[in-house]
């Protein structure tokens, strides 16, 4: 029988071109701790952390790092395999925290809860919009990655209980501040975009603004609670 704990580098860890690593865990809870640890104790010869849905990509400095962050990120993925009482603390210590990486400081967003899907929402969910509202603002949300628009955070629940699926139709134009609900995430549209997902509300926080630093409120690893306007 396999040890639980036990990684294949060579099935998890595979070469992106000469100076990049893929990283593909085995759970999907392990890309966000993964990136997390990373992020909070760099490895030498690295120079950039970015997860995605079910995938880390770690940018090296020159290909010549390759076998050593190989290594480092091997017995990383071990370490995030084992029971948290006997995981190396010096592998996956996430170290000094940032802004919003931890849920008892989380982003805050205020949101109007007036979007045009909120009552198809209640009914997908078999539940009432009061309850989706209760059940959005009750939740403290984890970024799990960024994308599809520069400040895009997908933000997932840890019950996953407001999933519902994409819009049958997208919509061709999506104002920004929209609040919105997909696929077992939530998120703010950072600018008027085309979009499939449910709108549940707006809000008036400017997600992304390359005037700011950083540009983007949400990052990746990073908590969200929205209250009610």
């Amino acid at each position: 029988m396999t040890d639980p704990g036990e990684v294949d580098p060579d099935r998890l860890i595979r070469a992106a071109g000469d100076c990049a690593l893929l990283i593909t865990p085995s759970r999907h809870d392990d890309v966000v701790k993964l990136a997390a640890a990373l992020r909070a104790r760099p490895l030498d010869g690295v120079c950039d952390i970015l997860p995605a849905a079910e995938t880390v990509l770690v940018t090296l400095l020159s290909p010549e790092h390759a076998d050593s962050v190989r290594q480092r990120l091997a017995a990383s993925l071990r370490a995030l395999r084992q029971p948290a009482a006997e995981q190396d603390s010096d592998i996956v210590s996430r170290g000094t925290l940032s802004d919003n990486d931890s849920p008892d400081d989380p982003l805050v967003i205020p949101v109007h809860y007036d979007g045009a899907d909120l009552a198809e929402v209640a009914r997908l969910l078999g539940i009432s919009e009061a309850e989706v509202v209760a059940a959005h603002t009750g939740t403290v949300w984890q970024c799990a990655f960024v994308g599809f628009a520069p400040g895009f955070g997908y933000l997932e629940s840890p019950d996953g209980r407001l999933t519902v699926p994409r819009r049958p139709q997208a919509r061709t134009t999506i104002p920004a501040g929209a609040v919105a609900l997909a696929g077992g995430y939530t998120a703010v549209y950072p600018r008027s975009t085309p979009g499939g997902w449910h709108l549940i509300g707006t809000t008036d926080l400017r997600m992304w603004d390359v005037d700011r630093d950083p540009p983007s409120l949400t990052r990746a690893g990073g908590f969200v609670r929205f209250v009610e306007q």
